[in-house]
């Protein structure tokens, strides 16, 4: 990256934590057993017990689309539907992989707000599905993604309510987690508070977002849907077979808070940010920014100047752009980024 780039474009353009580059070459001190019967593994899931604060399975997987898609896959049918936001990754930018390690589990977007889904319309359209009608896919699960793909996050509250309305229908609730620590961040609560305490049965624990290197976990609270993983994962090709070098990085991810220190460092930078952007003329931002990403609007003129400025970022539209602080941006970057804003808006 040269001098005048900035890097907003996303959290997974960050560095590794230098944390988990040391765990994953002393794990590579000595031999072990492969396929998830190394020591490493083994302890991975009694420490991720502990950070739950009950049993719990744990599967390292290589990417957060490979566990989104493989925890929807090990709790739905051929037949199934699962009910998600407009905005969530499995609906807008996975290429159908729900479906497709599903054998056709039909993925249905419902109305909400921020990302967020609204839980009268997940209760509305689990009541009208047409339940045991061979015309209909049978509603199976919900995914809720945390924090959400327009910087939101769900209060333990909101997680809580879709999930007496998962259970009451007979839904499985999955998290899409590739943010979690961040949420978890932001509310300062447990991480057993924002999952199964609320009704979620499996997380996709994400790790690579937030300063991994090459992994992310499937986390499953239900012991019935943990049975039925394994064969998920190996089908897709899905389990490491030096299954040591994954769970070194989530170990010494969840080791001494590294993981919220990681998300807490991002999500002040993205709060900083945006401070500074409400007092700049000619820019709007329009979701709330609980998390680290951030979404800007300014004229397009005004964002092809950005751009050309050497900020680099993704834009959502003619006149919207989406900016993502990660764990290692410095606040020279943001206050040159804050400058470049403010010359954009300026700029005839």
């Amino acid at each position: 990256m040269s001098n005048l780039e900035l890097e907003f474009r996303s959290d997974n353009c960050g560095r590794a934590a230098p944390e988990i580059i040391e765990a994953v070459v002393k794990s590579n001190q000595s031999t072990a057993l492969g396929y998830g019967a190394d020591e490493l593994t083994i302890a991975l899931q009694a420490q991720m017990g502990a950070l739950f604060e009950r049993p719990v399975r744990v599967f390292p997987i290589p990417t957060g689309t490979g566990a989104n898609a493989l925890a929807l896959a090990a709790t739905t049918t051929p037949f199934s539907a699962v009910y998600c936001s407009p905005e969530s990754h499995i609906n807008t930018s996975e290429c159908n992989a729900a479906g497709f390690f599903g054998s056709g589990l039909k993925v249905t977007s419902l109305s909400g707000q921020f990302g967020k889904l609204d839980p009268f319309a997940l209760d509305r359209a689990a009541a009208t599905a047409g339940r045991g009608q061979a015309h209909k896919s049978q509603p199976a699960a919900v995914n809720l993604v945390q924090a959400t793909d327009l910087g939101a996050v769900y209060q333990c509250h909101e997680v809580a309510q879709l999930g007496d309305i998962a259970k009451r229908h007979g839904l499985v609730m999955h998290m899409d987690g590739a943010r979690f620590a961040n949420a978890v961040a932001h509310l300062g609560c447990t991480p057993a508070e924002l999952t199964w305490k609320a009704g979620v049965d499996i997380l996709s624990f994400g790790v690579t977002k937030n300063g991994g290197l090459l992994t992310d976990a499937i986390v499953v609270f239900n012991d019935e849907i943990a049975n039925n993983i394994g064969f998920h994962l190996r089908r897709a090709g899905m389990i490491w077979s030096k299954m040591r070098f994954a769970s070194a990085q989530v170990l010494a991810y969840i080791q001494d808070d590294l993981w919220l220190r990681l998300a807490t460092q991002s999500n002040a930078a993205a709060s900083t940010l945006a401070l500074a952007i409400q007092a700049i003329e000619g820019t709007r931002i329009v979701a709330p920014v609980q998390a680290n990403e951030l979404f800007l609007s300014m004229r397009s003129t005004a964002l092809d100047h950005l751009a050309a400025s050497g900020v680099l970022f993704y834009r959502r539209g003619p006149d919207l752009a989406r900016l993502v602080c990660r764990w290692d941006t410095t606040q020279q970057e943001i206050q040159q980024l804050i400058a470049r804003i403010q010359q954009a808006a300026a700029a005839k």
